[in-house]
């Protein structure tokens, strides 16, 4: 009782005590200086040193096979919020600091399409064409169109910053990403590549431009040195990032794996300070690749400002250097200032609202109609193509009954459906053989349980051919109008392709051509080869067992509608060739040495994931400035295809160029395209630019500007401009440090392709001028 009572006695004291500890922590509270309302400078001194470290790194991804001070710290936000995103920056509540959400990829957003806080309810998402497929139709507003709907999703799941777009070059046909990349030209990389970040960034969703710089190749990408003298980066492998981040402005840039001459990119001063932000005048935020990079200080003073996806070791590693003053704060200071420069843009900060429904639907019908832009007609003789309406279809080969939509790793989409090609075919009004179909499902079925399985982020296996008999296919040609076989090829992350049964036809492949080919061409009748693949492969052997050939790429969940709307006539093709299909693969200059050689090979003590790879290794690209066109049409080479080739239902003409000089050295050009057939179709009109004889061995001729006409219905015609800036003829000359344009005569050539140039006129330059890098 006497307890009872002092308690009581005592309640209004402890009362008057806990109300002025509450106001004195309200007080606290209010005097913080908040994100958006503060400057941001009085924010970062706000910050304790953990905080400032936890900021400059992520967290939210645990990967199998690392140690555990590898791993990223645990986050709520990620798998319990949006499970599947790739990682997060951590929030700081005190400061009123969100965390902000990232997720793959280059084709569309990557999540896990199932939750177990929503049970029986799905997150898809739609698979849109790979990047190699959107350059090919050289259609920069129809890219914008794709990025933006990309955010559209990203917005409805409440991520904050898209993994994409991703830009190396195609230097040698077997890079493994290729598939998410663009072309061998920078033009059309950069082009293509600020078109998506332009749509992303439209919808307030930021983008991430990748892989800063040299990612040219899978093969032990974590430790690789590429060695390029730099005129070949500057004009290769810089330039489409230089486009790309000065047209598109992205909010991030993704520095890569690899090291460049020497220095891991992630950490190298020179490519991330003096590069890109102080000549290039780049305002964003760099972060690396997921567990990029060797040393986490080393990459703070070079301007890596956020280490992706963060490690408990880089924070002790960190905190270490400040303390024993081996990192200035001052740095740790202005790196997080980038960091949260970035979080005042995100639709975090600013509490927008998400619906986790995106309009699947209609992203489906963006996704087909980008694919079949995509699409180049290779081969058409005899006018096989379009097929009449209602034909009887004998569809061959195991890529005809199983699509690939894409490839696999951080480009992967987890989708609603895919529609193969049989199905599409079908849905147009075509007709299978009878039975036929049956018979692949259950080759398919009997065949998939024997697979090796894999990891998995690496490209999956697949069921080998079907053998079809000469019986089987000459019944076939009887029954049956024309045929259709599809070859098909998987693309994916962390490994490269191979010369064998990829880049080359496997010989169950070959046989099925050649059967085929034997037996319809027997009775007069046609064969249509489409190609279902994510990069070049080798077509002169066997291209003339087919009357036409589409190439279709990996084309997206509507794959097979839009190959139909193709096929059919539809759609009329207008894409064209971003990169040269060669004869050989030894016909590349980058051959020689691809992909490289081993200096230390793997430490045996290492038994991670990471202990698998080569601890050092080097490649040299001895191929300088000579990728793709500029080798194969400087040295005219005969090729498969050349580059910017492709095909069309209609014809058209090219007339009436004029060449212009503009002020600063400019150069201005306009040309009238007029369809002379008698479909509807549109027509890319490439402008190419020879320069004359100087100091530096320059390329025949080089890609300079290009533009797509609309829909032009029979005889009808457009004019398309182009403006050449005066840098943009420029070659780099490493003595200087500058881009020369050289004084003397040039000319501008505007074709269908690089080989098949229409119109060109010749302008003088008198002076030769310097640009800055």
């Amino acid at each position: 009782m006497a307890m009872m009572h002092n308690t009581r006695g005592l309640a209004p004291v402890l009362a008057t005590i806990m109300v002025a500890l509450g106001m004195s922590e309200q007080t606290q509270a209010q005097e913080l200086p908040r994100l958006g309302q503060a400057p941001l400078a009085q924010v970062v001194a706000a910050l304790t040193l953990d905080e400032k470290i936890a900021l400059v790194t992520g967290q939210g991804m645990v990967f199998p096979g690392l140690p555990d001070d590898m791993q990223a710290p645990a986050v709520g936000a990620i798998e319990d919020h949006v499970p599947g995103a790739a990682g997060a920056t951590v929030a700081v509540p005190r400061l009123g600091i969100p965390s902000l959400v990232m997720a793959d990829g280059p084709a569309g957003v990557r999540i896990e399409p199932t939750r177990k806080s929503a049970p029986g309810k799905t997150f898809y998402a739609t698979a849109f064409p790979i990047g190699t497929a959107l350059a090919s139709s050289w259609d920069t507003a129809l890219v914008r169109e794709v990025g933006a709907a990309i955010a559209e999703e990203a917005a409805a799941y409440d991520i904050d910053v898209m993994l994409t777009p991703a830009l190396n070059i195609h230097r040698f046909p077997l890079g493994g990403r290729n598939f998410e990349y663009y072309s061998e030209d920078p033009l059309v990389t950069g082009e293509t590549a600020a078109a998506l970040v332009l749509g992303l960034q439209d919808r307030g969703v930021g983008a991430s431009v990748k892989h800063f710089a040299v990612n040219n190749h899978e093969w032990n990408r974590n430790t690789i040195n590429a060695r390029v003298d730099e005129r070949a980066l500057r004009e290769i492998y810089l330039k489409g990032f230089e486009i790309a981040t000065g047209k598109g402005q992205p909010w991030t840039v993704m520095s890569s794996y690899n090291k460049l001459n020497g220095t891991y990119t992630s950490e190298s001063t020179w490519l991330l300070s003096d590069v890109l932000r102080g000549q290039w005048g780049y305002q964003g935020l760099v972060m690396t690749d997921w567990f990029g990079g060797n040393d986490a200080v080393a990459q703070m003073r070079a301007g890596n400002e956020l280490l992706m996806p963060g490690t408990g070791k880089q924070r002790k590693v960190l905190a270490a250097a400040v303390a024993d003053g081996k990192l200035d704060e001052r740095v740790l200071d202005r790196n997080v200032t980038r960091v949260l420069e970035l979080v005042l843009r995100s639709r975090a900060f600013k509490h927008a609202a998400h619906s986790d429904a995106p309009d699947l639907h209609g992203n489906a019908m963006l996704s087909r109609r980008a694919a079949t832009q995509g699409m180049v007609l290779l081969k058409n003789d005899g006018a096989t193509l379009p097929l009449a309406a209602a034909s009887r279809l004998a569809v061959l080969g195991q890529g005809s009954y199983q699509v690939i939509t894409g490839g696999t790793g951080s480009g992967d989409v987890n989708k609603a459906y895919a529609i193969s090609l049989v199905q599409g075919l079908q849905n147009a009004g075509f007709s299978n053989a009878p039975e036929l179909g049956e018979r692949y499902a259950r080759y398919i079925a009997e065949q998939t349980p024997k697979l090796p399985t894999s990891l998995w982020f690496l490209p999956k296996a697949r069921v080998p051919e079907r053998p079809v008999s000469a019986a089987e296919l000459a019944q076939l040609a009887q029954q049956q109008d024309i045929a259709v076989v599809t070859i098909g090829r998987v693309s994916g992350e962390f490994v490269d392709r191979t010369p064998e049964n990829d880049f080359q036809l496997s010989d169950a492949e070959r046989a099925l051509l050649m059967a085929t080919s034997q037996a319809f061409h027997a009775l007069g009748k046609k064969v249509v080869v489409v190609l279902n693949i994510g990069g070049v492969i080798e077509m002169a052997s066997w291209r003339d067992l087919a009357d036409a050939i589409v190439l279709a790429w990996q084309p997206g969940q509507e794959a097979g509608n839009a190959v139909a709307d193709v096929l059919s006539g539809a759609v009329n093709p207008s894409g064209k060739l971003a990169d040269t299909f060669a004869l050989t693969l030894a016909d590349y200059p980058a051959a020689d040495g691809f992909p490289g050689k081993v200096l230390l090979g793997p430490d045996p003590a290492d038994k991670s994931l990471f202990g698998q790879i080569a601890r050092e290794a080097e490649v040299e690209y001895r191929d300088g400035i000579w990728v793709g066109y500029r080798h194969f049409d400087t040295r005219k080479l005969d090729v498969a295809y050349p580059f910017g080739f492709g095909l069309s239902y209609t014809s058209f003409d090219y007339s009436d160029l004029k060449v212009e000089r503009g002020s600063q050295g400019a150069v201005r050009a306009s040309v009238k395209i007029t369809n002379t057939g008698k479909l509807a179709g549109r027509e890319i009109a490439q402008v190419y630019v020879s320069a004359p004889p100087a100091a530096l061995h320059k390329p025949e001729q080089e890609l300079r500007a290009f533009a797509k006409t609309g829909l032009l219905q029979p005889g009808q015609s457009q004019v398309l401009q182009f403006q050449i800036e005066g840098k943009d003829l420029a070659s780099f000359n490493p003595e200087r440090g500058a881009w020369i344009v050289d004084k003397g005569q040039y000319s501008l050539r505007v074709g269908a392709s690089s080989r098949d140039i229409r119109v060109q006129q010749s302008f003088d330059k008198a002076e030769t001028s310097d640009y800055a890098p």
